[in-house]
Formats: C-alpha cells, sequence, structure tokens
C-alpha cells in the first residue's frame, strides 16, 4: 500500500509539472510570437 501511494503522487507530480511546463511554454510561445509580429525591425 506504500507503494502505491508512493506511485500515485508521484504520477500527481508529473502531471502537475507537465501541466505547468505546457502553460510556461505557451504563454512564451504567444509571447515571442506576439512581439516578433508587432516589431518588423
Amino acid at each position: 500500500m506504500f507503494d502505491a501511494a508512493i506511485i500515485s503522487e508521484g504520477i500527481a507530480w508529473l502531471i502537475g509539472l507537465m501541466a505547468v511546463a505546457a502553460t510556461v511554454l505557451t504563454f512564451g510561445a504567444l509571447f515571442s510570437l506576439g512581439r516578433s509580429g508587432y516589431r518588423k525591425d
């Protein structure tokens, strides 16, 4: 039972980190695209 708790917590951390990374990458991509779109120099 202890192993199952560790595994489930690890999966939860993995999903959380993936969600945070995806959010940061999405905002970063939108920000860089917006800046490159507005600035033509």
